[in-house]
């Protein structure tokens, strides 16, 4: 829970690229690791890895809009 608090004490702005920094390269890996069990080519795979990756980023951005 430290963590938790120690991360809403950051800004709006470094929350945003944390976020980034830690849900964008496992979007792509994902993605592109899982892309030829549904017969995609891998980097397309990545390519939606990072689409799927955004959710986290928009709903962040949603809540400190809301406040």
């Amino acid at each position: 829970m430290a963590l938790l608090r120690r991360f809403e004490a950051l800004s709006v702005q470094a929350q945003i690229v944390v976020v980034a920094l830690v849900c964008d390269p496992i979007g792509f890996a994902a993605g592109y690791l899982l892309a030829p069990e549904f017969g995609l080519e891998p980097i397309v795979g990545g390519a939606y890895g990072l689409v799927a990756a955004s959710l986290p980023l928009s709903l962040l951005v949603l809540r400190e809009a809301s406040r």
